[in-house]
């Protein structure tokens, strides 16, 4: 695969990329209104790292306009995406959604990608290993599964939390997340780029603490 690293601008937390309005920071309004934006913010955060559907093959990011919220990013299955949006609804403050989730197309030769790539980052050997709190599953990989057999992997996606999210669309991964240094992301890179079959790596994880 051909590697490429990127940067993103926005702010990343526990690999939820939230992106949030330049003037959200500036004192402009009230104390109550700026309050009422970040506990909006927070709430709609939480909705999606709470989310039963939300994964390491998934990667949402939201921004919010007004009382309008605009989510957006990938989601492997489209349970993630309806099921989003249906909560964040219900969130005091929001008056509407503009869900702009991408649903990943459904391929086989996508979930075998995901499947190296996911063992090649936090399989065993691999310093990555602390950025997941599951690392039983890929002992688990070649344990043929009802939900596997009938759909691959993202059928049958891996539990838990992990920092490094895996996307994988035609072919192509990108890597979204955040991690403690330059070095690990670097090494995520890697070893996503040396999973064969695949056209291209994006690495857009972020060192925590940093941005740009």
């Amino acid at each position: 695969m051909h590697l490429r690293v990127k940067r993103c601008i926005a702010m990343s937390i526990l690999g939820l990329v939230v992106q949030i309005p330049p003037a959200f920071g500036r004192q402009s309004g009230s104390e109550a209104q700026q309050q009422a934006m970040v506990n909006m913010a927070e709430a709609v955060r939480k909705q999606i790292l709470t989310n039963p559907q939300y994964g390491v093959f998934d990667a949402i990011h939201f921004a919010i306009k007004g009382n309008t919220v605009i989510l957006r990013g990938w989601a492997s299955r489209p349970i993630l995406k309806s099921s989003l949006e249906n909560t964040v609804k219900r969130i005091a403050g929001v008056g509407s959604v503009q869900n702009e989730i991408e649903v990943l197309p459904l391929s086989p030769n996508d979930d075998r990608i995901r499947t190296a790539v996911y063992r090649a980052i936090y399989g065993p050997g691999s310093t990555l290993q602390r950025y997941t709190s599951n690392r039983g599953f890929v002992a688990r990989l070649d344990q043929n599964s009802v939900a596997r057999r009938a759909g691959g992997i993202t059928n049958d996606p891996p539990n838990g939390w992990h920092a490094i999210h895996i996307i994988v669309k035609n072919g192509n991964v990108t890597l979204a997340g955040v991690v403690d240094n330059e070095a690990d992301l670097a090494v995520a890179g890697i070893r996503a780029n040396m999973v064969s079959g695949g056209f291209s790596v994006d690495n857009d994880l972020q060192v925590a603490g940093k941005q740009g």
